[in-house]
């Protein structure tokens, strides 16, 4: 069995962040969406990686590399622009051959993986395997109907009007079956080559197409309200530990991660929290749910349930919540006023803000 990644995306309820970086890139618990999704892949013996990336491909490639240090080989498929998961699949038809492949979507977060549906799929071989989870409103997703028995009937993209509850998470594993379905289908009324298109020209043509409901955890991590809730989920998890130096006059208590480098100076930490490589919090206090990257500076500031990505700096802020800082921000006090903040920053932004 093989993998397909798809990395291509532009990322448009992520921007700020998604104009600077790729969204699958954005670190959660401190590491990137993408390396999960590469880990949850090896964990099912799976070594052959394929992964679609769009025009942020060099910062892709920059940072997951050749697999190696995943135990996998990667092979880079460029996409000029988004036409649909259909047509990541006739672009990776070349890398893909004959073989089996799960296709997996590079900014989907499903911590506790998927190795009993893949069990399922490689003892039984239906020609698609679908993943799919319960959710409150599906129409933002495509939609699996079942029959009485359980078996798929239908299966529909973004109804305005959804028959069932049970969406697709963006994860399905197919036999060469596929090909075949998504040479025959046409782009749908977005322009795109939808994959539910092609799984259903599987369903009509009497193929096997099996849904598996998915329990775990899960989280698509398009928006920064998902990013900041994933990201406390995973460091509810956290194994403490202390690579960094801590003064006597701070405090460190609960889980919390302080790498390399790092300097806590006259503040307390609270976690479960990241405190990254050669970042400096001084005079501060980080409350939980909080991932600081590498090469940052926190000074005189408060903060709790946060991202702040690699190299930002944020002095004399008495209260940031729920905020998402890009690379290299700067965020500082305003000359007037005084409230609790909750800001998504985008990277080399400089925000000024009351203390």
């Amino acid at each position: 069995m093989k993998a397909l990644v798809l990395s291509g995306g532009s990322g448009t309820r992520l921007r700020p962040f998604s104009y600077s970086m790729p969204k699958q890139l954005i670190p959660i618990a401190g590491k990137p969406v993408l390396e999960y999704v590469i880990e949850n892949i090896t964990d099912l013996g799976v070594t052959e990686i394929g992964v679609v990336v769009g025009e942020r491909a060099h910062e892709i490639i920059e940072v997951i590399g050749d697999g190696s240090r995943f135990g996998a080989r990667v092979t880079y498929i460029p996409q000029d622009r988004p036409l649909g998961l259909a047509h990541c699949v006739a672009l990776g038809r070349g890398f893909l051959g004959d073989d089996d492949f799960v296709m997996y979507l590079g900014d989907n977060m499903l911590p506790d993986g998927v190795a009993d549906v893949a069990a399922d799929f490689r003892a039984a071989r239906p020609a698609a395997q679908v993943v799919v989870r319960r959710v409150p409103d599906p129409r933002d997703f495509g939609v699996v109907e079942l029959d009485g028995d359980g078996a798929v009937r239908r299966l529909v993209e973004k109804p305005r009007h959804p028959r069932s509850d049970l969406a697709m998470l963006g994860v399905y594993f197919f036999t060469p079956a596929i090909h075949e379905a998504v040479a025959a289908i046409r782009p749908s009324a977005r322009g795109e080559l939808e994959i539910t298109d092609a799984v259903q020209w599987l369903l009509t043509e009497g193929a096997d197409v099996r849904a598996s409901e998915y329990t775990g955890y899960w989280k698509d991590t398009g928006r920064a309200e998902d990013v900041l809730a994933c990201n406390r989920w995973l460091l509810e998890g956290l194994r403490p530990s202390v690579a960094g130096a801590v003064d006597a006059a701070s405090v460190v208590e609960g889980s919390v991660v302080i790498g390399p480098g790092a300097r806590i100076v006259r503040s307390r930490v609270t976690g479960p929290a990241i405190i990254g490589a050669g970042t400096l919090v001084e005079d501060s206090h980080i409350g939980p749910g909080t991932s600081i990257g590498p090469a940052c500076v926190v000074r005189g500031t408060r903060m709790a349930d946060s991202i702040v990505l690699d190299g930002a700096s944020i002095s004399g802020v008495s209260g940031l919540l729920g905020s998402l800082i890009g690379r290299s921000a700067t965020v500082v006090p305003a000359l007037y006023g005084d409230a609790q903040h909750c800001l998504v920053v985008g990277d080399h932004t400089r925000i000024e803000i009351a203390a």
